[in-house]
């Protein structure tokens, strides 16, 4: 995450205080989390309203393969057998495909946000850059009634985070 997002405490400063909208500071947070023996993988969450809402990382994509059956064997007895075919599925399953991401791809596309247009992020095939885009300020009342016409086409757990924009705005659902 380094070399990615700098330090934690400044990434999350940006995305809560600098970048988000007005109307959500406050009820939009971000936390990291790292496990010793975890070999540098993060847990990255977002809470809304202090209530967790997205977690982002390798367990929960593992988790998602497994209830939606991408894995042939979901009764896992060690570790080998849980992690069984992962990297095939990462590679087989497109995020667009996909209701759970990476740690590394939360910080891939928190990078892509970072470094393109705000216009370039809400109409993003990636998911994650469009949840970015949707909390922030520079999204404006014509580009906020454009998000609500869209909102329907968006993933289930997307809906949620446009929603939110949207409600905290004061726009009609």
């Amino acid at each position: 995450m380094g070399k990615i997002l700098g330090s934690w405490s400044g990434m999350r400063k940006y995305l809560e205080q600098e970048m988000l909208a007005d109307s959500l500071h406050g009820r939009v947070r971000y936390n990291c989390t790292t496990y010793v023996g975890m070999d540098g993988c993060h847990i990255f969450e977002v809470y809304i309203d202090n209530k967790l809402v997205k977690q982002f990382s390798w367990e929960t994509v593992n988790t998602y393969f497994i209830e939606k059956g991408y894995k042939k064997n979901s009764n896992h007895f060690g570790l080998g057998e849980y992690w069984d075919a992962f990297w095939a599925l990462m590679d087989s399953v497109p995020m667009q495909a996909r209701q759970e991401y990476t740690d590394n791809e939360f910080c891939e596309s928190l990078e892509n946000y970072r470094n393109q247009s705000i216009q370039v992020s809400i109409h993003s095939d990636n998911p994650l850059e469009r949840m970015f885009a949707v909390l922030d300020r520079r999204v404006g009342k014509r580009s906020l009634e454009k998000l609500k016409e869209t909102m329907e086409e968006q993933s289930e757990w997307l809906q949620q985070f446009y929603r939110l924009r949207l409600n905290a705005e004061n726009y009609e659902e």
